[in-house]
């Protein structure tokens, strides 16, 4: 395995080169996009999604939410070893839909629900809408801001580790984390996205698109889980 260090940053590049590097993480991002929701549509027209639904949601087990997230963290680990191997670019992009798919599973149940519980299909669009938005004026701060965001790096990770620490007990012993928890990881979310964007072209391999384009997708598909849980609560 090749070490992400080892290669000639973007920032390093000419210009030219540096934009193309660019380009190719967002069109590696959008395929993800679109692996995901692929995927997911297929989860609805095969059942698939109502199964899962009625294993997690339906059964209202917290039990079984613990096995997926388990589950999903063991897949993530996974899927970061594969975009890490610069020398493997199939493996690479085994990494990139692998984890469209990973998400695609987690999605599934709660997507579900909005779609046939709370008959509510607007909903889903309204928070992609407002995610995208998100994700594009993020996007724009991290590109135009010479601030070194690279202080907010602790911040991040305690926040994700805190995050975890409260999902868990709320499984266990069923909290009812509220909206305001959601507002804080759609925050926290994007954080992450402003962080990951200025060290991609940092401190990335120029050729690490694939790698960094995973980073982004899963702050984009987090953020998105929350927004579309601060509008699912309001109906």
């Amino acid at each position: 395995m090749t070490s992400l260090q080892t290669h000639t940053r973007p920032v390093d590049l000419p210009e030219e080169d540096r934009a193309a590097f660019v380009i190719k993480v967002y069109q590696h991002v959008l395929a993800a996009v679109g692996a995901f929701v692929a995927i997911e549509a297929l989860f609805f027209m095969t059942g698939v999604a109502e199964g899962i639904y009625n294993i997690t949601w339906g059964s209202g087990s917290g039990a079984s939410w613990l096995l997926v997230l388990g589950g999903f963290m063991v897949g993530q680990w996974f899927v970061s070893q594969a975009v890490s191997d610069l020398d493997n670019p199939s493996r690479q992009y085994a990494g990139l839909f692998g984890s469209s798919l990973i998400y695609a599973l987690l999605f599934a149940p709660f997507l579900f629900y909005v779609y046939n519980v709370q008959d509510s299909s607007g909903t889903v669009t309204s928070a992609a809408v407002v995610t995208a938005i998100g994700f594009a004026l993020l996007t724009f701060v991290a590109f135009t801001t010479r601030k070194d965001l690279s202080f907010i790096r602790p911040l991040i990770m305690w926040g994700f580790g805190g995050a975890m620490l409260l999902i868990v007990g709320a499984l266990l012993f069923g909290w009812n984390l509220g909206t305001w928890f959601s507002v804080a990881m759609v925050a926290l979310s994007g954080a992450a996205i402003l962080y990951q964007t200025q060290n991609i072209i940092r401190n990335f391999p120029a050729n690490a698109y694939v790698a960094a384009a995973v980073q982004l997708f899963g702050s984009v598909m987090t953020m998105f889980w929350y927004i579309l849980r601060i509008f699912a609560s309001r109906d």
